[in-house]
């Protein structure tokens, strides 16, 4: 049960984080980003990729706390 809310947490996220990726770099060239005013020293890939498992990990964020609102209150307090 556990391996399916992981997943149900999980994927829904990964996707989500694809079109965030998509969207957000459509419009942003990873080489105009700062950080609290400096260059950024990496190259693209790491750019994206840096930002790619940071959208995953916010999308399953609100995945993992949806799941949890929707989970009966007596699961929730064993």
């Amino acid at each position: 049960m556990h391996a399916q809310r992981w997943m149900w947490i999980a994927w829904p996220a990964f996707l989500v984080a694809g079109l965030l990726e998509m969207l957000v770099f459509a419009f942003v060239d990873p080489q105009d980003l700062h950080w609290f005013g400096q260059d950024l020293d990496l190259s693209r890939q790491a750019i994206y990729t840096l930002a790619f498992f940071a959208f995953w990990a916010l999308a399953m964020l609100s995945s993992a706390l949806t799941t949890l609102l929707g989970l009966p209150s007596a699961e929730v307090n064993r």
